[in-house]
């Protein structure tokens, strides 16, 4: 495929975000699903896990009624950020291998996510790969952009199923075979990003939550991988009710809103991407994930 092939109208254009638990579809890129949904391009969430074993972070949801039923909790509360967000979701169907804590680490759950085969954990990704069919994916980096075991796993999946998806040997009872154009990694959680909300803040006047993290924040050149910006704070408020719908996860007075949303506007008005693979050529950096698709007049840049 290139560049100069007829471009598909936004009601064709169609993206997957893959997601490792529900909330992080919320927490990671929710601005630009909404910019693109209003777009009317299609959006899809695929889930790999239920959070079965994620942790309560709202004290006023820490209760033993939440406990009892955190998985159907948790399923409520995708539900209901996936209408705010108006996009598909589906569930791989995986449960959360949790986030060890100790020295030495324990042993993950047995039949987590995190402990499964890739290739055939991949099974289900590959059906909706081909049933969907996006031009565009994205996903976490080989660290799973935090050290998460399942953070880490959705990305080995999802790197093997847009292979697999693609080849007609694999998996041929699960449809058609599919090429994805273009395979994105999350990057909105870097330092440059912080440093410009907690400079914001100082300016303004007010006392920044990121002060103390950026103090201690070790450079991984996370930065110098980034590709694509795009432009979507005339849409931080749905992100932000999206992420108040995952009430177990998110404290609403807690350091996930200290910053003003004006604010964030002005400092970092773009979540931010790398282009981990691609068959389309584009300029960078880039301003849309679908860059190379849409035409040639479309293909702009943008910088911070």
């Amino acid at each position: 495929m290139s560049a100069t092939h007829q471009s598909p109208a936004p009601e064709q254009l169609r993206l997957l975000h893959v997601h490792a638990h529900p909330d992080d579809e919320s927490s990671k890129g929710a601005a630009t699903t909404a910019k693109y949904v209003a777009e009317g391009i299609q959006v899809m969430v695929a889930t790999c896990t239920g959070g079965e074993r994620g942790s309560v972070l709202n004290p006023k949801m820490d209760r033993p009624d939440v406990w009892a039923d955190i998985a159907g909790i948790r399923a409520r509360e995708m539900e209901a950020a996936r209408e705010i967000l108006g996009v598909e979701q589906r569930w791989l169907g995986f449960v959360d291998s949790g986030l060890p804590e100790g020295d030495p680490l324990p042993p993950l759950p047995e039949g987590c996510f995190a402990l499964q085969d890739v290739e055939l954990a991949a099974g289900p990704l590959v059906a909706i790969l081909r049933d969907f069919r996006p031009q565009v994916v994205t996903t976490y980096d080989e660290n799973g952009g935090y050290p998460h075991p399942d953070h880490i796993m959705c990305h080995k999946v999802t790197m093997s199923a847009v292979k697999q998806a693609a080849d007609p040997a694999a998996w041929p009872e699960l449809g058609e075979p599919w090429q994805v154009s273009k395979v994105y990694y999350q990057m909105s959680f870097h330092r440059l990003r912080y440093a410009a909300l907690d400079q914001a803040m100082h300016e303004a006047g007010m006392p920044s939550p990121y002060s103390e993290r950026l103090a201690a924040w070790e450079d991984r050149d996370v930065e110098k991988r980034i590709t694509t910006f795009v432009p979507c704070a005339d849409y931080f408020e749905v992100r932000d009710e999206a992420l108040k719908a995952h009430a177990t996860q998110i404290d609403p007075e807690g350091p996930w809103f200290a910053v003003p949303t004006e604010t964030q506007k002005r400092a970092w008005p773009t979540e931010d991407f790398e282009l981990a693979w691609t068959n389309v050529e584009t300029a960078r950096p880039e301003s849309d994930l679908f860059a190379g698709l849409r035409g040639e007049q479309d293909q702009g840049s943008y910088t911070i």
